[in-house]
């Protein structure tokens, strides 16, 4: 079943690459820029590191389903939905990387309704739960902690590029404005 799981979502995300390149090159030709470049190398490590670490964890310590296993599957596949609808409601917006088009609106439908950084909330999700269907305990804290550290320098680089760049900072005052 790991080679299974492993295997669907490795091509998931290389799937996803693809999107994430045509996305790329729409936003550019309209005028987008990249901000965080510097970092996003060390993020493509973190995710290409995650997959090896799993993989290796399940073959070298011979990880076994988790006694919890329906439960934890479930809570991925709930997860994945989540990431569909992410990137379904993002569209041509929707990037690995972080690109801003100048003067753009935000996208505030489906879960962007509601939250600043759904996708962020799956992957989180994902990088633990992943592992812990496995058993794989020291992936799953590694990599959570890590992921952590990396949200910690992406989404604030992310936020002062929208603020600075799109209505961003407009449409999410308002939202906590009681009056």
């Amino acid at each position: 079943m790991i080679y299974f799981i492993f295997i669907l979502v490795v091509v998931q995300r290389l799937v996803e690459l693809v999107a994430a390149k045509r996305n790329e090159r729409w936003m550019k030709s309209q005028g987008a820029f990249e901000a965080g470049a510097s970092h996003y190398p060390f993020m493509l490590a973190l995710h290409i590191g995650f997959f090896l670490s799993l993989l290796v964890e399940t073959i070298l310590f011979d990880r076994s389903l988790s006694p919890f296993w329906p439960l934890l599957l479930t809570l991925f596949l709930v997860a994945q939905g989540f990431r569909i609808w992410c990137l379904v409601s993002l569209g041509k917006y929707w990037n690995t990387k972080i690109l801003i088009l100048p003067g753009a609106n935000v996208v505030r439908k489906g879960p962007y309704k509601w939250l600043k950084h759904p996708n962020y909330v799956v992957v989180t999700i994902e990088l633990l739960i992943l592992p812990l269907l496995f058993q794989a305990f020291v992936t799953a804290v590694l990599f959570s902690l890590l992921n952590g550290l990396m949200l910690a320098v992406r989404i604030p680089t992310e936020e002062r590029a929208l603020k600075g760049s799109t209505n961003y900072r407009e449409v999410f005052e308002e939202q906590s404005d009681p009056g």
